[in-house]
């Protein structure tokens, strides 16, 4: 164990502590009622980069900030502003279909939950996976080998397509995100935003696991 460990974790506890603690609980709820953007933001630009870090600390032993930390905080924020509408719209369309008997299962909370879930992650889930990689590809070319001003050329000839489409893709978005997200869109509403961001650091550990593996 290091001290990272513990910085980490508590951390971590820290954060569940203020969430779970009945005072800070209601500011929490009222924090992200009124402020819904403001708080995807903190929650991804949080949870999400700590699930990074924890990556870095799995597969090389130990804590360090990736290249271009800070862009990487932020780029997590505002990926939690997306996904925070991007809950909403798809949340919202999927009630609208189910009350208009476009899809079965109207008044069911898990039709509801599940068809938000499938739809969200066969149409936007692949293209923010792969927003993500290019500018984790990106800061990696800038920050992590010098390259001054990288090209599309640069990162797109730097991704492993085939590795995103037959893992990120194929695998994890049935077998992971679709059953992560039906359970996330039985919670409510309050709630979603954040369940997501601490399933971006299990989906993390495995990544982790299977890198091992392989």
């Amino acid at each position: 164990m290091k001290k990272g460990d513990f910085i980490w974790g508590f951390v971590l506890f820290a954060f569940i502590a203020f969430v779970a603690y009945p005072d800070t609980h209601v500011l929490f709820v009222n924090f992200t009622s009124a402020q819904p953007y403001i708080g995807g933001f903190i929650k991804f630009a949080l949870l999400a980069t700590m699930g990074e870090m924890l990556v870095v600390r799995l597969s090389t032993g130990n804590w360090k900030k990736a290249p271009g930390f800070i862009w990487r905080v932020i780029i997590w924020g505002l990926l939690g502003i997306v996904i925070t509408l991007i809950f909403s719209i798809f949340s919202g369309g999927v009630s609208s279909a189910l009350e208009n008997g476009m899809l079965i299962g109207k008044g069911n909370k898990f039709a509801f939950a599940f068809f938000t879930s499938l739809l969200m992650n066969c149409t936007f889930a692949p293209t923010m996976m792969a927003f993500h990689r290019y500018t984790d590809t990106y800061l990696d070319l800038k920050y992590g080998e010098g390259v001054k001003k990288p090209t599309v050329e640069d990162v797109v000839g730097r991704i492993d397509w085939k590795g995103f489409v037959s893992f990120v893709v194929i695998k994890t978005i049935p077998f992971f995100w679709i059953p992560a997200h039906t359970v996330t869109f039985l919670l409510p509403p309050e709630y979603r935003v954040l369940v997501a961001a601490f399933l971006s650091i299990a989906l993390g550990l495995l990544l982790t696991i299977a890198k091992r593996k392989k």
